[in-house]
């Protein structure tokens, strides 16, 4: 839900897995690091990723049983007010001693990261979670593809696209129309957040760029979010419940990947990172009873090889011993 190109480059392959893991999650770009350990104790930071991801799927699944009582912009308000109110409370950002530059970052950040959320839950209300994340996943694709410049990585784009052909067949497959364009929207503002994520790490200690960029996020959304929801907002089992989807998809996912980060190599994780759509599916279909047809879940694993295969090969670019700022998972589903 990585480190850049290096910065922009191994930023974009690193997070082109990941969906709905927070894009908050993945503001933990420019945390600090730990050694990683190897041999017997990798198992722990794997396990670690994989609950995160689960949690943020799990936590996107909850979020569309909630939007027929807030709205999705209701919803996503909540998730990124409680989220912003609980990173402010941990990382207790100081705010002197930046520049203009800096805080121009950050606010570039927060709105990429609030445009992202938006439309990715825009997107989930309209069509179910596995797809909305594989159509997701093609912006930081495209990224990595882009900055690499090198053919085997048109390759990995043509079986991207090949995965949305089928995806899209007979108007994608009955999928709403105006849902596929958020989810590519979402995409889009998935591969700023990438980039604007890298700078603010570069610019912020630990994660105090990703607190305030939050809260920039959470302003810019609330608005739109009480034009939809109004009152609804104020329910107290709506926001017990969007408590809850701000905790399954940034709070726990970002705290469980940072630990992990500290151990376990950024290329093993980017590659995990890659089994976001097959984690979304099975949340869709556990928690909503989204099942696939098997033409869209062959299109969800290209994608998934597509992203896999790009990840790989930009990790083999990479100089011996260089090392990646952690971008967390950071998908809007997230």
């Amino acid at each position: 839900m990585s480190g850049q190109g290096t910065d922009a480059v191994a930023a974009g392959t690193v997070a082109a897995g990941a969906a709905v893991s927070t894009p908050e999650a993945a503001g933990a770009v420019g945390g600090e690091r730990g050694p990683r350990v190897r041999g017997r104790g990798s198992l722990g930071p794997v396990g670690l990723v994989l609950a995160g991801g689960l949690s943020v799927q799990f936590g996107g699944a909850l979020a569309v049983t909630l939007m027929p009582k807030a709205g999705a912009l209701g919803v996503v308000s909540i998730r990124l007010v409680f989220a912003a109110l609980v990173m402010m409370a941990v990382c207790r950002p100081s705010v002197r001693g930046y520049t203009r530059a800096d805080w121009g970052t950050v606010l570039a950040f927060g709105a990429a990261m609030g445009g992202m959320n938006a439309l990715f839950y825009q997107s989930v209300d309209r069509i179910p979670l596995g797809p909305a994340v594989t159509l997701e996943v093609l912006g930081p694709l495209a990224l990595s593809v882009l900055a690499s410049r090198r053919l085997i990585n048109v390759l990995w784009a043509l079986l991207a696209l090949s995965g949305v052909f089928l995806l899209g067949g007979s108007g994608f497959g009955g999928l709403d129309l105006a849902g596929v364009a958020f989810a590519l929207g979402a995409g889009a503002c998935w591969a700023a957040y990438i980039l604007f994520s890298a700078g603010t790490g570069r610019r912020f200690p630990q994660a105090d760029g990703l607190a305030l960029a939050l809260v920039v996020a959470a302003v810019l959304v609330l608005p739109f979010g009480v034009a939809e929801a109004g009152a609804a907002l104020l329910d107290p089992v709506t926001l017990a419940l969007g408590a809850g989807v701000a905790l399954l998809s940034s709070v726990v996912p970002y705290t469980l990947e940072l630990i992990a980060l500290r151990r376990l190599p950024a290329s093993t994780f980017a590659v995990m990172m890659s089994l976001e759509p097959a984690i979304a599916s099975l949340a869709g279909f556990l928690v909503l009873s989204q099942a696939l047809t098997a033409v869209q879940a062959v299109a969800v694993a290209l994608v998934i090889g597509a992203s896999f295969g790009a990840v790989r090969t930009q990790v083999g670019r990479r100089p011996k011993g260089a090392e990646g700022a952690p971008v967390a998972s950071g998908g809007p589903g997230a």
